[in-house]
């Protein structure tokens, strides 16, 4: 992300919460830590492909070919994921992949088609999440000797995460701050763009994301909610 390469400020904020999550995990073994992150790499690739595919299929549908111009329309990772986003995901548990460009002048109804937009990327993690579920439901129904044995356990954990992680990706891009998709949504709702204050607030955003992440506001938030929805997706199937 272009912003965090320019601005200093941003770069000691994400070494400061890559030194605290360096410090929660040195208790952990460099073997855990490793096998968590293999556990969580096709979850984080599965989510944030989908989640940004889906923003360039609705800009598609709706008039808007810069996403595909881009070659966004797809769900492989290598057109979505932000190389050094990845790497903070890993590390400092917060990342980001590459935005989807639109350019909303091209769409016949601005305000509508650019929550449609918004939407799109939320909605899309969820469905994944529920599906997911689903499968998981499926393999241990079906499956359930293989899935009791030591690859299952490995399999269930995989499931298990690319549930959380698309739980996780729907919520975080809820909160109403630049650039989340949530900003976008009430930015459309309320027409925000008309108001004074608008501009200030959005090329600060990520800044601000930045500073609620480090003060733990934003986990607060998510903790509960992700546990909550969570809990209500396993039900359906368990």
């Amino acid at each position: 992300m272009r912003f965090i390469k320019n601005n200093p400020v941003a770069v000691l904020l994400i070494a400061y919460m890559a030194y605290q999550s360096f410090s929660r995990n040195q208790g952990m073994s460099p073997i855990d830590w490793v096998m968590d992150k293999v556990i969580l790499l096709p979850a984080i690739m599965i989510g944030l492909s989908f989640h940004e595919f889906a923003h360039a299929f609705a800009a598609d549908r709706l008039g808007d070919k810069t996403p595909r111009l881009q070659g966004r329309v797809t769900i492989n990772p290598v057109a979505h994921v932000d190389f050094f986003g990845l790497i903070a995901l890993f590390f400092i548990g917060f990342g980001w992949g590459k935005p989807v460009e639109v350019d909303s002048r091209n769409f016949k109804h601005i305000r509508r088609d650019s929550i449609i937009v918004d939407l799109a990327g939320v909605t899309t993690n969820l469905l994944l999440a529920i599906a997911f579920a689903g499968i998981l439901r499926l393999l241990i129904t079906y499956q359930y000797v293989f899935m009791s044995s030591a690859m299952g356990d490995i399999v269930i954990e995989m499931l298990l995460a690319v549930i959380s992680i698309n739980i996780v990706l729907m919520i975080f891009n809820l909160l109403p701050i630049p650039p989340l998709d949530g900003f976008g949504i009430i930015t459309e709702v309320f027409n925000l763009r008309e108001k004074d204050w608008y501009y200030q607030i959005y090329d600060k955003g990520f800044m601000i994301l930045l500073i609620l992440i480090i003060f733990n506001v934003t986990g607060k938030i998510l903790v509960p909610a992700v546990t909550f929805v969570n809990n209500i997706i396993l039900n359906l199937f368990f």
